[in-house]
């Protein structure tokens, strides 16, 4: 009974959702196939670059234009290949500055059938650590990330490799795994990837609470190695070194009966802590200012969704950063000096309301009061999104 909750209420909260059980009726030679659509309007009150004190963004981590703009488009294609296996395609379409930029999101097979409850998956995919991580961000709740995520793992952490999972036989849900990766995604990568660069250890737990409410949480670890990974927007700060991390969990769902179709209520909260070691070296390429490094940082955030009516929703996320870091060159008027001690921690504030005239198309409103800028001024944010899905879209897990 609660693996049947689980998936009727992890169902429902993303556009294009279809019943879980069809999820998994992909025919060889009929894949699914679905086109996500997404765009936005955007308005800063600050025009303060996107950094974050205390932290070394990855690429692609700053702010959606300001004004219209076009999100990420994304490409699926999936289909079980055949009684053993399962084969799922992300293909993402960007407007970087006025050009297509065209990349493989994700690209793996996994498996339908191995015993005493293993699973297995191989290729480019989205790592099962927390909550969010293996969601796409059409599923997502908010327009954009928590600052934790934008921090920790450039937005999102996927990357080539293979996992294994474990379901125990129980009523309670248990599952454990673990994922071997490249480690070529931010924040291990850089250089000279080969072999295993990354790994990730996993475990959740979860079962029903009453008539309608179901929860699972999580504990997880990620640790990589980086060789001169490249920081921010213009890649002017290298970093060689470990990055570990350590991560809590936890999801709440109700809706009457089990059934979210008329109400439901989604609660979630994730925190993360992280240990950095290693050098800096600021402009790499040029006249370089090195330092030794060690940065101790926590990020987390907590929301709370409520469809109160068919078709609409409100949420409320509260999300925070934390730094202490050591640096025995924290050189001024550099990225170096971002990562000394700030006495601030940078935190924001979130509120959404959207409407889903149906399982395939979205439009949302959200205001955020962020301030975790460098200036440490607030920064009003308004974004107007719509996200469509044309084409059966599978189910999302829990």
């Amino acid at each position: 009974m609660q693996r049947i909750r689980l998936l009727a209420l992890g169902a429902v909260s993303a556009v294009g959702f279809i019943p879980a059980a069809l999820a998994q009726s992909g025919q060889g030679f009929n894949p699914k196939i679905s086109l996500i659509l997404d765009g936005r309007y955007a308005h800063y009150s600050s025009d303060a670059p996107a950094d974050v004190p205390g932290f070394l963004l990855g690429a692609e981590t700053g702010f959606v234009p300001d004004g219209f703009s076009i999100g990420e488009s994304e490409l699926v294609i999936e289909s079980n290949i055949d009684d053993q296996l399962h084969g799922w395609t992300t293909i993402a379409l960007e407007n970087d500055n006025g050009e297509t930029v065209v990349a493989v999101e994700e690209a793996y097979i996994d498996t339908l059938a191995l015993p005493y409850g293993f699973a297995a998956k191989l290729g480019r995919f989205y790592s099962d650590i927390g909550t969010l991580n293996r969601q796409h961000p059409h599923a997502w709740d908010f327009a954009d990330a928590p600052l934790a995520y934008r921090a920790f793992f450039a937005g999102q952490l996927g990357d080539d490799g293979a996992q294994l999972r474990w379901v125990a036989p129980t009523d309670l849900f248990v599952e454990v795994g673990a994922e071997a990766l490249r480690g070529a995604a931010f924040p291990a990568g850089g250089d000279d990837r080969s072999g295993v660069g990354a790994w990730t250890a996993f475990a959740h737990v979860g079962g029903d609470i009453g008539r309608g409410g179901a929860w699972r949480a999580g504990l997880w670890h990620y640790d990589g190695d980086a060789r001169d990974r490249r920081s921010g927007e213009d890649v002017e700060t290298g970093f060689t070194g470990d990055s570990r991390i350590i991560g809590l969990d936890f999801v709440y769902k109700w809706a009457p009966d089990g059934n979210p179709q008329l109400r439901n209520f989604v609660f979630q909260a994730e925190a993360m802590r992280r240990r950095e070691r290693g050098t800096v070296v600021h402009d790499p390429d040029g006249s370089a200012d090195e330092s030794t490094y060690e940065g101790r940082q926590f990020g987390g955030y907590v929301q709370a969704v409520y469809q109160f009516v068919p078709r609409w929703r409100v949420g409320l996320r509260y999300d925070r950063l934390s730094a202490r870091n050591d640096l025995d060159n924290p050189a001024e008027d550099t990225s170096l000096a971002l990562l000394a001690d700030d006495p601030r921690d940078p935190q924001r504030w979130s509120a959404m309301v959207d409407f889903s005239n149906s399982e395939f198309s979205r439009l949302r409103l959200q205001f955020n009061r962020d301030r975790s800028r460098p200036d440490g001024e607030a920064d009003n944010q308004v974004f107007v999104q719509y996200t469509v899905s044309l084409g059966a879209h599978p189910a999302h897990q829990f």
